[in-house]
């Protein structure tokens, strides 16, 4: 079936429970950190998923709660329309291909997503910041739960 298994209807496949790793890397600094949790994408009344994920961030030895919240809301052709809590715009997301990637300015910035889909349980995200302010890269995990 080749490298990437594709997607047909991007919220259908999100919807449910996924464990979370992340591993975040600061090449300015050399600093490292990782994200330990889980996601819920759960169906909103409006239509599409309400993205809520929580979880333990340990940065430079220190541990602490993390969470964060998105929406994602039912795009064209089974594709989604990605935004922050707060109804900003963040990316779109189109998985029929099994691949994607988006950008998303934040001030000088530049956040660069590549999102991949192995199986019906398995998908990743890559995110490369760089910018003046930021120099990242983020890798997360995800496997659905059962």
């Amino acid at each position: 079936m080749g490298e990437f298994w594709p997607v047909p209807d991007v919220l259908a496949y999100l919807a449910g429970r996924w464990r979370v790793t992340r591993s975040v890397r600061d090449h300015a600094s050399g600093a490292e950190g990782e994200f330990t949790g889980s996601t819920r994408f759960e169906a909103l009344e409006t239509g599409g998923l309400l993205h809520l994920e929580s979880g333990t961030f340990v940065w430079q030895g220190v541990a602490r709660p993390a969470e964060r919240t998105l929406r994602f809301l039912p795009g064209p052709d089974g594709t989604a329309d990605v935004r922050f809590a707060d109804g900003r715009p963040f990316h779109d997301l189109d998985l029929t291909s099994g691949r994607h990637v988006a950008d998303h300015p934040c001030a000088a910035d530049l956040y660069r997503g590549e999102f991949t889909v192995r199986d019906a349980g398995h998908w990743r995200t890559v995110w490369r910041v760089r910018g003046p302010a930021k120099d990242l890269v983020l890798r997360t995990e995800y496997a659905r739960e059962a």
